[in-house]
């Protein structure tokens, strides 16, 4: 069924939008010149009192200029004289500072200079007594006080003729500076009235074309929205028809299910896994002639406990979304059955829910691909196993070669070296002082072979590790270390391990600590180096710590007579042949620590 509504252009509200910010953005720009302009009034008013104030000063400043005038010209104490001719500098400087700042403006008094035409044709009137009391007043301050007589005389006499007519022209000029002001309060006031009548009109235009549209277009908007609810109700019936048509259709797909349960492996099942129906070929591939209601599906697939709980975990898992895989199950007759399994979940109308379960039989082709499998696992470990046996061989022989050796040194080149060196000592030559010097050097040379053989005899075949164990064996080896280094080689068995391992074992472990240590001393430039041994019931672990300048352990690509080289290599082999395991842990500048760990199986 088709819904009829109006589509509510993007446009058309893009268009209100834009209509409501010229509205608000018209009245704060109203609100905004309004508030400017009468500020500036405002500023203009207190500029007017701040004239007025001065102006009517400056009357009283004229009155105490005459005063102070007359004051000196009565005063016969030169002291009294002088205090009162400096009072008369000051007020006279602040009277011409006012008459000067009324006229032409003085900004520290406030006073902007923007008088009219008319106070100016009033202050040029004033001009002429103002110039003669100023000139008087200083002629005053000026005369010597031992020349004041007629000549002060004269210059108050000046003062007073023209002092009233100052101060009837400085009213004048006050009372002009008053009526200009109050000019400017009805011009504001007058102000004020038409920005109110233009903001009420901008108000009213923006009602009649702005907010006056824009309710009708709402109310539409509201009206269509209740349209589209009363057809979506209508849909919402038309949808409950479709519904009564599909459980038609389940009906039918239910018939189509009947034929499918004849040919594949079909059944369905509750979501906690009871079986509401089995297929026939379901049934006769496991042998099931009947279930009881409540049956768990797994128990009629299966009779393994592990078979069961993961065939219910799969049902339970995936009950809402489905699942496909291969399970594994077992008839009755202990035969197993790999399936190739789908999980449908079905919604049905009244809101059930079960799971549709469709299979096939994938038991030939899975016993085939495990068939193969376990010859490919047999012929991967068969290769182990002789690689094992190789490494063995050749460890065996290493070990073997090297005791021989060690053996021929010991018994052979050590034995012949002492000889010559008891001989050396028996020497008798005539001259005295060269045999001797001769023979000194001899002895101590034959010292230093003797060392050197025995030094070879224990690295190559410690005698400690075949006769007292691993322990014994790594102490004496630091200890020998120390006595032809000079670096400090230090020793702990911190678990007190006395227990013999199986020969390879300490064999392995003894080669792969002296490697370690020998790397220490040749590569690391270190001055310490720390050999840890402790164990637990199950785990032998040899600790071996240096304070050189380490290396990259993350990069395997380095030099075959560094530590990252064979060397390390053959410390990860030996460990490996053994069931170890090895850790190498090391950054450049911060030393290097090498944990070797072994299974302990005593002998």
């Amino acid at each position: 069924m088709t819904i009829n509504t109006t589509p509510l252009d993007t446009s058309t509200f893009d268009k209100l939008k834009r209509l409501y910010i010229i509205a608000l953005s018209a009245i704060a720009v109203s609100v905004v010149v309004s508030q400017l302009i009468i500020r500036k009034y405002l500023n203009d008013q207190q500029s007017d009192s701040s004239v007025i104030n001065v102006a009517g000063r400056q009357r009283m400043l004229s009155q105490k200029l005459t005063k102070q005038i007359l004051f000196i010209s009565q005063e016969k104490d030169s002291e009294k004289i002088r205090a009162l001719k400096g009072q008369l500098t000051e007020t006279q400087k602040l009277w011409e500072d006012s008459h000067m700042g009324l006229k032409n403006g003085n900004l520290t008094l406030g006073l902007p200079g923007n008088n009219s035409k008319i106070i100016d044709s009033m202050f040029a009137a004033i001009e002429p007594f103002y110039q003669s009391i100023q000139k008087a007043s200083r002629n005053i301050h000026i005369i010597p006080q031992d020349q004041l007589g007629e000549t002060i005389a004269k210059n108050v006499s000046i003062v007073k003729n023209n002092e009233q007519k100052f101060l009837v022209l400085m009213d004048t000029i006050v009372n002009q500076y008053e009526k200009e002001a109050n000019e400017k309060v009805y011009a504001l006031r007058r102000l004020e009235f038409l920005l109110m009548i233009i903001t009420l009109a901008l108000l009213f235009f923006e009602f009649i074309f702005i907010f006056f549209p824009s309710a009708k277009f709402v109310k539409r908007i509201i009206s269509s929205l209740i349209q589209s609810k009363n057809e979506a109700l209508q849909s919402a019936k038309d949808a409950d028809m479709l519904r009564e048509k599909n459980e038609n259709s389940v009906l039918k797909i239910r018939k189509f299910n009947d034929l499918m349960d004849k040919t594949l492996l079909f059944a369905r099942v509750a979501p906690n896994g009871t079986v509401i129906d089995l297929g026939d070929k379901f049934s006769k591939r496991f042998k099931i002639s009947s279930f009881s209601q409540g049956q768990k599906f797994y128990e009629l697939i299966s009779i393994h406990k592990k078979e069961q709980d993961e065939i219910q975990n799969i049902l339970t898992t995936h009950d809402k979304f489905g699942w496909n895989g291969e399970i594994k199950a077992t008839t009755k007759n202990k035969e197993d059955v790999w399936l190739d399994m789908y999980i449908v979940p079905f919604f049905e109308s009244k809101g059930k829910t079960e799971l549709v379960v469709v299979a096939s039989d994938i038991t030939k082709r899975k016993k085939a691909k495990l068939e193969i499998e376990k010859l490919t696992n047999d012929r991967y470990l068969e290769k182990v196993n002789q690689q094992k046996i190789i490494t063995s061989k050749i460890i065996e022989n290493q070990e073997r070669e090297q005791k021989r050796i060690a053996k021929d040194m010991h018994d052979g080149i050590g034995q012949m070296l002492t000889g010559l060196k008891f001989n050396l000592e028996s020497i008798n030559a005539k001259n005295v002082d060269k045999t001797t010097e001769k023979v000194e050097y001899l002895k101590e040379l034959a010292k230093n072979i003797i060392v050197g053989v025995r030094t070879a005899t224990f690295n190559l075949a410690p005698p400690e590790l075949g006769d007292y164990g691993i322990a014994p064996a790594l102490a004496k080896f630091t200890t020998q270390i120390n006595k032809y280094y000079d670096k400090k080689v230090q020793f702990y068995n911190k678990s007190q391990f006395n227990k013999r391992l199986d020969t390879l074992t300490e064999v392995n472990v003894y080669r792969v600590t002296q490697e370690a240590v020998n790397n220490a001393l040749k590569y690391a430039e270190s001055s310490h180096i720390i050999v840890s041994l402790s164990h637990s019931e199950k785990m032998l672990s040899v600790v071996i710590d240096d304070n050189g300048v380490g290396f990259d352990s993350k990069n395997s690509k380095r030099s075959k007579d560094s530590i990252g080289g064979l060397g390390l290599m053959f410390m990860k082999e030996r460990v490996k042949y053994i069931n170890g395991r090895i850790f190498i842990n090391s950054s450049e500048g911060n030393g290097t620590r090498i944990t070797v760990n072994i299974p302990i199986e005593t002998t």
